[in-house]
């Protein structure tokens, strides 16, 4: 067991049915064993005659159901007082999905559903069939309809026609948001992440050495504790909304808009390294092989923008010679908490934090990931009433 098993000591049920997508969850088994969850299969018999039982034994650890027997499975996990955290059906066929909906139990994975669902347990539905299929009205109404009892669904991607199973880190991130409690439910988290690159000439960009790992694991931590997430930046993260931006400018227009007109923010993450100066531009391409001079304009801070106009929960970063010093003037200036850390840390999956806030001084090192969950831990710990949201 290590720090980064965010599922330790849960159990999670996985079902599979009877989609060629199911050859995917020996591979979800396994990420659900790293994160530390006790994983238990159980399959339809449809699912059977695509995957073998012994492959999905081999991967969990733990004899496959692929019946329901006398010592009744699917209250044993599922029911009153059932020892799983979470029923996770992937892939889940139309044909399941609609079984489910009707209360129909005619499968085990249907027997486990119609348990799960019955005593409150999480249930995750992932589906994959084709796109036609996905399009037909009913399928469509049942995932509705499932959505309304609190079941989770996760949108399958659209690639060749087919509806697809989700990524397996997506199928990861949601079976963790639904088991860890989501303390962050109901609240907007907006991060900028990554670098920004300015134009030099044509060819060329001013930017720094920071990758967005940091912001990237603060994203996704956010996302498990019920968020809804948006990250300003330059990459793509799974299951958050993400505005691309590149320069300085791009990421401070994307950040007003998200103000103004994309429902605002409760906690803003100012993780980006933002471009403090701004080069004037050369045409074409400089000619090498000889001194230039790049003439540097200063650019406005967008953290203090942000605190000025919309008053959220604020984290700055900061990085500098006296990072504390400066940290601590950054407070007084309404800056709810802020993370230091040093040059070490950029590009690097491992780091050594300061959190500073009103509460004191907290030290966070370990992977980035271990970071972002104790940073959360601290964030919500320190509690807030947040401004009425207002736009200007």
């Amino acid at each position: 067991m290590t720090p980064d098993q965010t599922l330790a000591g849960k159990q999670v049920v996985v079902a599979v049915t009877g989609s060629i997508a199911a050859v995917e969850v020996v591979k979800i088994i396994h990420m659900l064993r790293r994160c530390g969850a006790v994983v238990q299969t159980v399959m339809s018999r449809a699912a059977t005659e695509i995957i073998s039982p012994d492959a999905v034994t081999y991967a969990s650890g733990r004899p496959a159901i692929t019946r329901i027997s006398g010592l009744v499975e699917h209250v044993g996990y599922c029911g009153d007082g059932g020892s799983a955290d979470l029923l996770l059906i992937a892939p889940c066929t139309a044909n399941t999905i609609s079984k489910i909906t009707c209360g129909i139990d005619d499968t085990p994975v249907t027997t486990f559903a119609t348990t799960a669902l019955g005593s409150g347990i999480p249930v995750l539905v992932v589906p994959a069939m084709h796109h036609s299929m996905y399009r037909h009205p009913a399928v469509r109404g049942n995932l509705e309809c499932l959505r309304a009892w609190g079941v989770g669904v996760i949108d399958p991607r659209m690639e060749e026609g087919k509806a697809k199973i989700a990524d397996n880190e997506t199928i990861v991130l949601w079976c963790e948001r639904m088991i860890l409690g989501q303390p962050l439910k109901g609240k907007r988290v907006l991060i900028t992440s990554g670098p920004c690159r300015e134009q030099v000439d044509d060819v060329r960009v001013l930017t720094t050495r920071s990758t967005g790992l940091m912001g990237r694991s603060l994203a996704l931590e956010a996302f498990r504790l019920g968020a809804d997430v948006t990250v300003v930046h330059r990459d793509i993260f799974p299951c958050v909304k993400n505005v691309p931006s590149d320069s300085a400018a791009d990421m401070r227009d994307a950040v007003r808009r998200c103000f103004l007109m994309g429902g605002g923010a409760d906690i803003y993450i100012s993780a980006a390294a933002i471009s403090d100066f701004v080069p004037k531009v050369y045409k074409g391409k400089i000619p090498s092989g000889k001194k230039v001079l790049l003439e540097l304009e200063p650019l406005p801070k967008l953290l203090d923008e942000v605190i000025r106009q919309w008053s959220p929960l604020t984290v700055a970063f900061k990085l500098g010679s006296a990072p504390e010093k400066q940290s601590r003037q950054m407070l007084k200036k309404g800056v709810t908490a802020v993370l230091m850390n040093s040059k070490a840390t950029m590009g690097s999956r491992e780091g050594d934090y300061k959190l500073l806030s009103a509460q004191g001084l907290t030290k966070l090192e370990g992977s980035k990931d271990v970071i972002a969950r104790l940073f959360w831990r601290a964030i919500i710990k320190i509690g807030y009433n947040p401004p009425p949201f207002h736009s200007v």
